[in-house]
């Protein structure tokens, strides 16, 4: 129990500090070489269970499941080899020829055991059991830690080597690649002095401690700032595209709502109308008179005033209706709801306001208003032109109202 006790620790490690990668897969598709990370990290935690398995059954002196577990443990080490090799240039993103060396040599590692552990079943080469169970190493074993040993030192020697000549997080994984190889190494060669303590399960644990640490750490952290980016990337997009869409949708001049928003609300009401979603509304057309006169006269900036003057009178008496301007002097109000149910009565405020306007020389408001017809308009426009028709005849009345006033 002794021996399997530090395979036991190392899997609970294994599992808890790689549970994101294991268990929830997170990182598949996001992180560099993630899907490839994974599998070696399965193919470690095959290798722990191996380990395990062996401590206790060698324990028992059950030789024949013994022996059985010791070709599946000497199968997922080197396994565990190649899956290292392929993870380590697959996300270094190394196409070099030592890159391509280090691959083949993974592959011809597995391949030398698997021939080995064949001829063990007819003649001991990796390992034996005496007539008692006690498990023997042959020589074999000790070439395959050997090459074992050599393979993570050269790659380790190669990525420090590659680190010196990095920079910033480059250098750091290049770092850590490179510790990690050696911290293999290093327990190799203590396995292959003591077979019967689990050097290797700690000296993977280690490794994959390091990878998890500094590797994988710092793609949560790229991760997490890489999401931060795009967060504040739409977020400022948003806030322009409304900015745009304020500034479109608003009137320069007097800050109500412009023309391009006024022709997308007949849009939707066209839209309603049409499936026959809307009951009523009304139209008020405004325009105001004199304007060419001040313009001429006083000039333009005058007539901007006149013009905000108007349309400030517009916005006080129609409070809870949206005003469009339209045009130079023409506004548009869309009456709904409460302004629409007391849409007589505003008119009358509004009329009282021109009237009093007319007699102290102040801004003069032509306007005309009518109502959605159901079943007759199909359109906001009829109701627009109705309007319109009645604005005009509210401008001509007005024209000669100042005039008599002026005499």
């Amino acid at each position: 129990m002794f021996y399997s006790s530090f395979g036991i620790l190392a899997i609970l490690v294994h599992i808890i500090i790689n549970y994101d990668v294991l268990i929830k897969n997170d990182y598949r598709d996001v992180m560099p070489a993630g899907s490839t990370y994974r599998q070696f990290l399965i193919g470690i935690l095959i290798y722990y269970v191996s380990d395990i398995c062996w401590g206790l059954l060698y324990e028992r002196r059950l030789t024949a499941l013994t022996y059985a577990d010791t070709v599946l443990y000497f199968l997922s080490m080197v396994v565990s080899v190649l899956l290292w090799t392929r993870y380590v240039t697959e996300y270094l993103d190394e196409s070099s020829l030592f890159s391509r060396i280090i691959r083949s040599v993974g592959m011809v590692i597995l391949l030398y055991e698997i021939i080995n552990l064949i001829i063990n079943f007819f003649r001991p080469v990796v390992f034996s059991f005496a007539e008692d169970g006690t498990y023997q190493p042959m020589t074999a074993r000790y070439v395959t830690l050997a090459i074992q040993i050599l393979f993570y030192s050269s790659a380790s020697v190669y990525s420090l080597y590659m680190a010196v000549r990095g920079t910033g997080i480059t250098r750091r994984h290049h770092r850590t690649v490179g510790l990690c190889g050696l911290t293999m190494a290093a327990f190799i060669i203590l396995q292959a002095y003591d077979p019967f303590l689990p050097f290797y399960a700690v000296g993977c644990m280690l490794g994959t401690c390091l990878l998890h640490t500094f590797v994988l750490e710092d793609e949560k952290a790229e991760r997490k700032k890489h999401l931060e980016d795009l967060l504040h990337k739409e977020k400022t997009q948003r806030e322009e595209l409304e900015a745009a869409r304020h500034k479109a949708y608003t009137d320069s001049l007097t800050g109500v709502k412009s023309k391009h928003a006024y022709l997308e609300a007949e849009m939707e009401l066209d839209e309603r109308i049409a499936v026959d979603e809307v009951n009523y509304f009304g139209l008020i057309v405004f325009d105001l008179n004199g304007l060419k006169a001040i313009n001429d006269t006083m000039g333009h900036e005058a007539g901007d005033r006149y013009i905000k003057e108007g349309c400030n009178l517009i916005c006080c008496t129609f409070v809870h209706s949206p005003v469009f301007r339209i045009g130079g002097d023409e506004f548009v109000v869309i009456l709904e709801g409460n302004d629409y149910n007391n849409r007589n009565g505003l008119i009358d405020d509004f009329d009282k306001h021109i009237h009093e306007n007319i007699r102290n020389g102040k801004v003069i408001v032509s306007s005309g208003m009518d109502e959605y017809r159901p079943g007759l308009d199909d359109r906001v426009q009829s109701v627009f032109e109705r309007a319109d028709r009645q604005m005009y005849e509210n401008k001509k009345y007005l024209k000669k109202l100042t005039a008599r006033s002026s005499s």
